[in-house]
């Protein structure tokens, strides 16, 4: 079950997938990562349809270029609100149906949480954050048999790396 922040992008991988494969049982919902009750009727629905939760990768993210100096309380909302809070919110609505089935929590973190980057302050400063909910989250559930990880990928040719100035992609490449 694939998860999106917006409809297009969830249809999209939708329509990927069964091109690749049309015997793939795959279906994808788009609620409002960053609202608990939005997230949990969706996770309702996916346990009624599948009958358990075993993973939850929470790889939403946006990144952004903006120099300091410019930026403006939207963007920083913008980008903690996908980096850290739906991260936040997916893994509290996941944990008691992950601790059914003793599950997997990843993350997607970035290199640029141990780097930085040169623009664009709150994009490495949210991947932090996942390092840091990883690394706790980690120790608190393994009592429960929940295991949460993260990966850490460096320049990857993904949607989002797409819309960065060429100029930003090209050092760290």
């Amino acid at each position: 079950v694939l998860f999106g922040s917006r409809e297009e992008s969830v249809n999209k991988a939708l329509e990927e997938l069964k091109n690749e494969n049309s015997n793939y049982v795959v279906s994808g919902y788009y609620p409002d990562l960053t609202n608990m009750d939005s997230v949990k009727e969706v996770f309702e629905k996916v346990k009624n349809q599948y009958g358990r939760i075993d993973i939850l990768v929470n790889n939403a993210g946006v990144s952004s270029s903006v120099p300091f100096a410019d930026y403006t309380m939207e963007e920083y909302d913008r980008v903690m609100d996908i980096n850290v809070k739906s991260l936040f919110v997916c893994s509290k609505v996941a944990l008691d149906y992950l601790k059914e089935t003793k599950g997997n929590i990843i993350n997607t973190s970035s290199m640029v949480s141990i780097y930085g980057q040169a623009a664009g302050v709150m994009y490495p400063t949210s991947k932090f954050a996942v390092n840091g909910f990883t690394k706790s989250l980690s120790r608190e559930l393994a009592p429960f048999g929940v295991r949460v990880n993260a990966v850490a990928p460096g320049i990857t040719e993904t949607d989002m790396v797409k819309n960065l100035p060429e100029a930003m992609i090209e050092p760290l490449i």
